[in-house]
């Protein structure tokens, strides 16, 4: 169960995803806050029963810095200890005071990468601290503090051709996360700080320019994609829909040299009980709280 809390609301999914070709979402839902994180969490405990579940949340953009180095030739036990020195000239707050972790970028036959790769993931303690304080205080174990890139990847896994790139970009108020994996592995990740949450407001040429924007963010790090791992051909680009840009979609395929597809949910995942899950900006409003919930120990 991922349990995100927001200014205003807590967003819930539970997703049922293990050893299936199509995951269900079996609940996900957004409460109005009542009296605050804490009084809010216990109630949602007490109604959904959430004891019951493994559960976990997402750090905020802004909360954390992931960086890519290269990983160090240490024994698997040492390495977390290895990979925080290597961030030590890297994040701009004491590497003392920090919550560090790493997964592995898959190097495969990749010439250009001659050195194993990490991504590494770098959160002052006391906002790990703080994230954790309401949990702790409303009785909710969390297992896990994810981050939106990974919830993102868990999503992007089910929607990618075997051996073949996947491009994702999905957007918030606050702008687009793109990320690029295969078969089920992150392999490169960016934000776009673009203002696409207004376009609905934007008249018709004020939209072809952030469209053109997109087009040459997307471009860019396609080409980078390209030069970093060369073994790996992304097969085409999914994009989240925007308010007020439902012709974006059209344009970066006009404006691209691949594919782009419009995400949907349906045609990879079911959720029988949850109709208005149907409407693509609600799944685009879901998104990484739903690939949270789809966390899975083995590909962590």
């Amino acid at each position: 169960m991922c349990i995100n809390l927001m200014p205003d609301r807590v967003d819930l999914s539970h997703v049922i995803a293990h050893g299936r070709a199509r995951p269900e979402v079996r609940l996900c839902d957004s409460y109005r806050k009542e009296g605050g994180d804490v009084a809010t969490l216990t109630r949602l405990r007490r109604e959904l029963d959430l004891n019951r579940y493994r559960c976990t949340t997402l750090l905020p953009a802004g909360a954390y810095q992931m960086l890519q180095v290269e990983a160090p030739s240490v024994p698997a036990a040492e390495m977390k200890t290895a990979v925080r020195w290597r961030l030590k000239d890297l994040i701009d707050f004491p590497v003392e005071a920090a919550a560090v972790d790493a997964i592995n970028i898959p190097s495969g036959d990749n010439a250009a990468t001659r050195n194993r790769q990490m991504l590494a993931v770098a959160a002052r303690n006391e906002l790990i601290a703080a994230t954790m304080q309401p949990f702790n205080d409303a009785d909710i174990p969390l297992d896990v503090i994810d981050i939106p890139e990974l919830a993102q990847r868990n999503i992007a896994h089910f929607f990618e051709a075997p051996g073949r790139g996947l491009a994702l970009l999905a957007f918030d108020e606050h702008g687009g996360l793109l990320t690029f994996t295969c078969d089920g592995e992150l392999y490169h990740h960016r934000r776009i700080e673009l203002p696409v949450a207004r376009l609905a407001d934007k008249a018709e040429e004020q939209r072809r320019q952030l469209y053109d924007r997109v087009v040459l963010e997307l471009q860019r790090s396609l080409d980078h994609f390209d030069r970093q791992f060369k073994n790996v051909a992304v097969s085409k680009v999914i994009v989240t829909p925007v308010s007020g840009g439902d012709d974006m979609q059209e344009y970066l395929a006009a404006n691209l040299g691949v594919p782009v597809k419009m995400l949907d949910l349906s045609q990879v995942m079911d959720f029988p009980r949850i109709p208005e899950l149907r409407e693509l900006a609600r799944q685009t409003l879901c998104l990484r709280v739903i690939g949270a919930a789809m966390r899975e120990e083995a590909a962590a």
